[in-house]
Order: structure tokens, then C-alpha cells, then sequence
């Protein structure tokens, strides 16, 4: 159902001693609340879904806040912003001098190779592989993942090199993945558990998770999960060059090399894509540089303001986000610090404090014994066959059928309620539902995938018989509800 996604477990979860953050007002940072309300109020206008943000400035934390149901120590998958941390760790290896940048690849993986080695593949570096200058003619990612054995090291290595590696851009996952198999080539371990000691326990990141594929090899270019803290903690990092609480985690030239446009800029000078790459970091407009991944997940570092802004989220325009970060949150970052100013201060922390999604709200719930009904869908591009209802005073269970088999949840009447499940991607996902009966008599059922960060809106009129599903509009499905009839007629409920 859905896009395809990798197999296999995630990574382990790290537990540690966390040290606070320092939390400020804006205003002795710097910065007006009333900036920081203005922004919050141009993401509503403009649509934009987020889910959590921590804003820092010179190492504290000025505005912070979770749209419910995400809440602050709950982790967020951040797709491509996994690259940037990819590349951290490639940088502790480089300092440790276990690789280097000018490394062949296929000097690491000699038992991977083809028969013969072409010599564009032979010619591959590992900055090659940092910078996105493989030079393949397109990202092969899916090839690893279609791979009739499984082995994506050997089927990254069979793909056809078109162009001379270091003279052609393409943006690909793969050249990601193969990082995190270096990682592990040389350390023996995975990805997650070298950076644990070296990066993330430094840094008091308490949880952490990395989606691996069948192999075990954690996949790299996504499959990262981290708090909007933890990418926040990350941020500061790299505007420290390395630097975390007087000890040097990450040689400073390596951040240097790492978050300066290794890739020449592009020819839109509004485009924050088109202000050249790095290693796996992209550079942005007014001298600042991010990690980003799909959707929304953002890590901006902003070095002359001295000012780091975390973002998770589940947008279609990530351009439009970074707008209104440059419109009125760093133009408006002054020197020194700015007049106090109460009331705003106050309306800025009960915004913060009061931020919620905006999903339909049910109505009224419902008494009577459970109402079990089954709705088949017409074939769709998702692989849906039917849903089943049971809905009741005591709670709400939905159980989707697709090729694969079936997959329950289970929503709270009025309340959010968490239970697994493997609707959505392949891999189990914990998710968060809540039922109720609207003022017009329909059952409304919402499922945030609360780790994933997208959510189903599954709407029942048991007058019509009929079933509608709203898919994520990030995942394609705008405007598109899948629609289903009731299999047999049913009590009401």
C-alpha cells in the first residue's frame, strides 16, 4: 500500500542524561515576539502543516512548540535531513583517519564489485558519493530497493556510471546508502550505534532511531528519527563548527568543507535549491545553509544571526516555509537584545502552548452496542481493498484490508488513542486516532501516523453508505479521496 518502503527493523533506541537546553525570551536574543507571532500567523494563512519547531539563538532556546497531537519528546521521521547526519559521521571518520574524501569506493568493497569494473565506477570517490556527483544519469535508488537478492551494496555497484564522476549533479539516495554501508565496512557496527557515542550522546540526543533495510545496513539518505530538539541540538552544532561544550566533536575544517557549495550555485537566485551543495548539506540564501528532508524537516543554520531553527513538519511547499523563515524571522534577528515587551511575550507562549493540527474536530459521541460494517473500495492506485468499522461508546476499530493482509487500529471516542500498526509504510508505525460523531450524524475517524508525520481522515455517512478516506495531500492524493460502499446493509450507528 503506498509508496514503497524499505524492509526490515529500525535501529535501537538510545537512552541517556539529557542536559537542558537554556530557554530565553526572544527578546534577549534579539528578536521581537511579535516577529516570532508574525511568522506563526503566516504559516496559518498560507496552509502550511507543521508539526514541531525549536528556534535557537546563540545556544538558547527563544520559541519553541508542538502542534497536537506531536508532542515535544515524541521522535519525527525526517527523511533527507538523514543525508546531512550521514555526512557527520562520514567527517568522524575522516578525522579518526580511517577514509578519506579522495578514497575510490571501490577500494572498500572489493568483494562487491562487478566483472569487469567499469572505469567511471572505478573512478568513484567518497566525495563523489557526499557531493552527489556519482555520475549517474539519475538517482538509482530504486534500483537497490528492487534488487531481486536484496543486496543493495552489489546492486549500487552494478548500476551504470554515465558520466565521469565529480562532473554531474543528480540528487540520489543511493550514493547515501552507500555512506552508511562504508560506516559499517569500517567500524563494524551500524550507522546509529557509531554516532551514539561520538555525536549523539555528547550532544544529549535521548532518542534515536534509523530504519535499516533487509540487510541490517541502516538506509543512510532517510529513515532517521530524532525530536524537533534533536535536530535543533544538531543545528547548533554545526553553527559551532564542530564544537560542543568546549570539546571538538567534529574537526571545524570538516563543517567548512561540509556546508560550503561544493556543488556551484544554480541560476534562480530565489530558489534556496539553487545556492549550490555541499557534503549532503544544501546551501541557502543570506549566507545561511540547512539539512532538509521531504515534507517539511527542516534544520536551517544561520550563521551571521548566530540563530538555528528546527523543523518538523508535512508540507507540499518547502520553499514557502523557508520564505517566511527569511521574511520575518531573520530580518527581523537584531544585535544585542530588544525592548521588553510583556504582553506579546505572553501571547507568544500561550500560542505556542495552545498549537494543534487542523483536523476536523467530531461532535457529539454516540451510545448503543458496537456497529460493525465492512466498505469494499473500487481498485485504486493505493492497493486498498476494504475498510471495517466497529464503532461504539468505547472506542472505535478500524481494520484496512489490502494485498498483504489486514491491519488494525483502534481510536478513542473524543480522545487520542495510541495502537500499531502496518497500514502504512510497510514497517509497523505507532499511530494516534480519535473518533466521533459530527453535528450532521457522520463518523469522522482521524489517524495521525505520529512518527511518520501524516495522517488519514476516514469519514462514514451510514445514511448513504458510503465511506470516504483522505489520503495525505504530501503523498500525492490532494483532492483525491478514495471513495467505498457498504458491503451489506447495517444497523446505524
Amino acid at each position: 500500500m503506498g509508496p514503497s518502503a524499505a524492509p526490515g527493523a529500525a535501529g535501537p533506541l538510545y537512552s541517556g542524561r539529557v542536559t537542558p537546553l537554556p530557554r530565553t525570551s526572544p527578546e534577549a536574543q534579539g528578536l521581537s515576539s511579535r516577529a516570532v507571532l508574525a511568522w506563526l500567523d503566516a504559516l496559518e494563512a498560507s496552509g502550511l502543516e507543521l508539526h514541531g519547531f525549536v528556534l535557537l539563538r546563540a545556544g538558547a532556546v527563544v520559541a519553541e512548540g508542538h502542534w497536537a497531537p506531536y508532542a515535544p519528546q515524541q521522535v519525527h521521521h525526517l527523511y533527507s535531513l538523514s543525508k546531512s547526519v550521514t555526512a557527520l559521521a562520514v567527517g568522524a571518520l575522516v578525522a579518526d583517519g580511517r577514509v578519506r574524501v579522495a578514497d575510490r569506493l571501490v577500494d572498500h568493497f572489493p568483494d562487491d564489485l562487478p566483472v569487469p569494473v567499469p572505469p567511471h565506477l572505478a573512478a568513484m570517490r567518497i566525495e563523489d558519493l557526499l557531493t552527489m556527483r556519482t555520475g549517474h544519469a539519475e538517482d538509482v535508488t530504486g534500483a537497490l530497493m528492487a534488487a531481486p537478492d536484496g543486496d543493495w551494496v552489489r546492486a549500487f555497484l552494478a548500476q551504470p556510471v554515465a558520466h565521469p564522476p565529480g562532473t554531474h549533479f543528480v540528487y540520489n539516495s543511493a550514493a547515501t546508502f552507500m555512506l552508511s554501508a562504508l560506516v559499517e565496512r569500517l567500524c563494524g557496527q551500524s550507522l546509529l550505534a557509531f554516532l551514539h557515542p561520538r555525536l549523539l550522546a555528547p550532544l544529549g540526543i535521548e532518542h534515536a532511531r534509523w530504519v535499516a533495510n533487509a540487510q541490517g545496513i541502516h538506509l543512510g539518505g532517510w529513515g532517521l528519527h530524532l525530536t524537533t530538539e534533536g535536530v535543533a541540538r544538531l543545528g547548533q552544532l554545526c553553527l559551532q563548527r564542530g564544537e560542543w561544550a568546549g570539546q571538538a566533536l567534529l574537526p571545524a575544517g570538516w563543517m567548512d568543507a561540509a556546508t560550503r557549495a561544493q556543488v556551484p550555485p544554480g541560476d534562480d537566485p530565489d530558489s534556496d535549491w539553487a545556492q549550490g551543495y555541499g557534503y549532503q548539506f544544501w546551501r541557502c540564501r543570506h549566507g545561511a545553509y540547512r539539512a532538509d528532508g521531504a515534507f517539511g524537516q527542516f534544520c536551517v543554520v544561520m550563521p551571521e544571526p548566530q540563530a538555528v531553527l528546527a523543523i518538523t513538519a508535512n508540507v507540499p511547499d518547502m520553499q514557502g516555509v523557508l520564505n517566511h523563515v527569511w521574511t520575518h524571522l531573520h530580518a527581523a534577528m537584531g544585535a544585542g537584545t530588544c525592548p521588553e515587551d510583556p504582553a506579546a511575550l505572553a501571547a507568544l507562549r500561550a500560542r505556542c502552548a495552545g498549537l494543534h493540527l487542523p483536523l476536523p474536530a467530531p461532535g457529539a459521541v454516540w451510545n448503543g452496542p458496537v456497529q460493525p460494517a465492512t466498505f469494499v473500495f473500487e481498485p485504486n492506485e493505493v492497493g486498498l481493498a476494504a475498510l471495517r468499522v466497529e464503532a461504539g461508546p468505547g472506542g472505535c476499530y478500524i481494520t484496512f484490508t489490502d494485498e498483504r493482509g489486514e491491519h488494525a487500529l483502534e481510536a478513542g471516542v473524543g480522545e487520542w488513542r495510541e495502537s500499531r500498526t502496518t497500514a502504512w509504510p510497510v514497517s509497523e508505525e505507532p499511530v494516534l486516532a480519535r473518533a466521533g460523531l459530527t453535528h450532521q450524524g457522520e463518523l469522522h475517524v482521524m489517524a495521525v501516523w505520529i512518527e511518520a508525520g501524516f495522517h488519514w481522515t476516514v469519514a462514514v455517512d451510514e445514511a448513504a453508505g458510503t465511506l470516504s478516506l483522505q489520503l495525505p495531500a504530501t503523498m500525492g492524493f490532494a483532492g483525491r479521496p478514495l471513495r467505498a460502499v457498504r458491503a451489506a446493509p447495517n444497523p446505524a450507528f
